[in-house]
């Protein structure tokens, strides 16, 4: 307890620098390995299939079962993040994807190389939430939408290196050379994860010790994980955050990972030359609006919903007037369009964690993003099975196949104009209180004036 007439200490910024660039930048290394991995598989689709004698099936189940596997783990790993700290959950993950990675080159079965699929994908899912969470310990808040938006844009970096270096590497000295050789970059990442990685500034410890010692008291007990949990979920912030991530991620990380390439060759009569380059397109405009974005959520937080929403909508725009050209085939001014479209959906799901930050305190960070970042992989594995069953179900009719974009953006749009309200009410709440000038209780006055202790006017008045 404070003595009568103190005023509480305002909370302190991280202080942002260049030892905070360099730290975060370890973090991003990790992560973009991780997507180097993980996205391996697009460009060794053929090769794969060849390799363990499967059909189009039994490899589509090596892209569901490893989204499936970084979707479950986001909550857990949101935890292990607020109770462990961010640098013993990245050294694991990255141990885990590397060995996954090895493993998935030296697998001589399918159902081992399933195996090792599962293993990566554990592993990548520790990197993203991680990083995050870097990035609001070591940088002021004012730099977290920016931060999260480079974080997305160095992920797309790695899926361009998948494209442009893993693909003619893997045809060039084969699958195991290849495979192994790329796994040596997890070992590159983790000395200096282990060896410099910090997990927050001197003096900007999450939370007091009796805070974190009763925090681990009440995880004895499994209380710590439910309280995470349920005052995470209690936030409306966090629900806006995680609608926002399902509405905006789904339909480009779709057309990416499994049906962009059949729909673009398939449907539209593409070469797979040209259709390589539509999708390249897609990570390309990614990478440029994930920098637009960034800065204007980053100088005007009125500015997130209506990015989001108009994000959905140019989305929405573009599927519908694809879908319902007259003719078998699109122009292919209307399929660039397209695709720069849908490379604004990376960044627009990053919002969501703009929504879910200022709702949480720091020692829930972790939990709450990860609740928000399932939001987009739930879509996402939806979103691939319904298109792969109507697919089969109408004789491989992508018209009425991709129809259900829009129904998940419908409910996700009612879920975002229901929630909005509420969330960003409470966050002007807590910014004013944040801000709250404390004015001290008035010391006793002895007779004659002068003021016991000597102290000036207006001393002790906190921010």
């Amino acid at each position: 307890m404070t003595a009568r007439g103190s005023a509480p200490q305002p909370v302190k910024d991280p202080p942002g620098g260049g030892r905070a660039v360099a730290v975060w930048s370890i973090g991003v290394a990790v992560y973009f390995v991780a997507v180097i991995f993980r996205t391996s598989l697009g460009v060794a689709g053929l090769d794969a299939a060849d390799r363990f004698h499967v059909n189009a099936s039994a490899l589509a189940a090596f892209s569901l079962l490893q989204l499936l596997v970084y979707a479950g783990m986001q909550i857990p790993v949101g935890l292990m993040v607020d109770r462990l700290g961010t640098k013993k959950v990245l050294t694991l993950g990255a141990v885990l994807f590397t060995v996954g990675q090895l493993g998935f080159a030296l697998s001589p079965s399918y159902g081992m190389a399933l195996a090792a699929r599962a293993l990566l994908g554990c592993g990548d899912a520790m990197t993203f939430i991680s990083v995050l969470r870097l990035g609001t310990r070591w940088f002021p808040a004012r730099r977290g939408p920016l931060m999260a938006q480079l974080a997305g844009l160095v992920g797309m970096a790695g899926n361009l290196v998948s494209t442009l270096v893993l693909a003619p590497v893997l045809h060039g000295v084969g699958w195991t050379a290849a495979f192994a050789g790329s796994a040596a970059a997890g070992l590159v990442v983790l000395v200096p994860l282990v060896l410099f990685l910090r997990d927050h500034p001197e003096g900007h410890e999450p939370a007091p010790a009796g805070v974190r010692a009763a925090g681990a008291s009440a995880g004895a007990s499994g209380g710590f994980v439910r309280r995470q949990i349920r005052e995470s979920w209690s936030e409306p912030g966090t629900r806006l955050g995680l609608w926002v991530h399902f509405t905006t991620q789904f339909p480009a990380m779709v057309f990416l990972l499994l049906w962009g390439m059949p729909f673009l060759v398939e449907a539209q009569g593409l070469s797979r030359t040209t259709a390589g380059g539509l999708l390249t397109l897609v990570v390309a405009s990614n990478m440029a609006l994930g920098l637009v974005y960034g800065q204007i959520v980053g100088r005007r937080q009125s500015a997130r919903i209506p990015l989001a929403l108009g994000t959905v909508g140019l989305t929405a725009l573009l599927w519908a007037a694809v879908l319902a050209h007259p003719g078998d085939r699109a122009p292919m001014g209307l399929l660039i369009a397209l695709c720069l479209v849908l490379g604004g959906c990376g960044p627009a799901s990053m919002i969501g964690f703009d929504f879910a930050r200022p709702a949480n305190p720091a020692e829930r960070q972790g939990t709450a993003s990860g609740i928000t970042n399932m939001g987009g992989f739930i879509a996402s594995m939806t979103t691939l099975l319904t298109v792969g069953v109507l697919l089969d179900a109408t004789g491989d009719n992508y018209r009425i196949a991709f129809s259900t974009v829009f129904i998940l953006e419908a409910l996700g749009v009612s879920q975002i104009l229901r929630l909005r309200r509420g969330a960003l009410a409470r966050e002007a709440a807590r910014e004013a209180g944040r801000h709250r000038i404390t004015i001290p209780a008035p010391a006793s006055v002895p007779a004659g004036g002068a003021v016991r202790g000597g102290a000036e006017p207006g001393a002790g008045r906190g921010a």
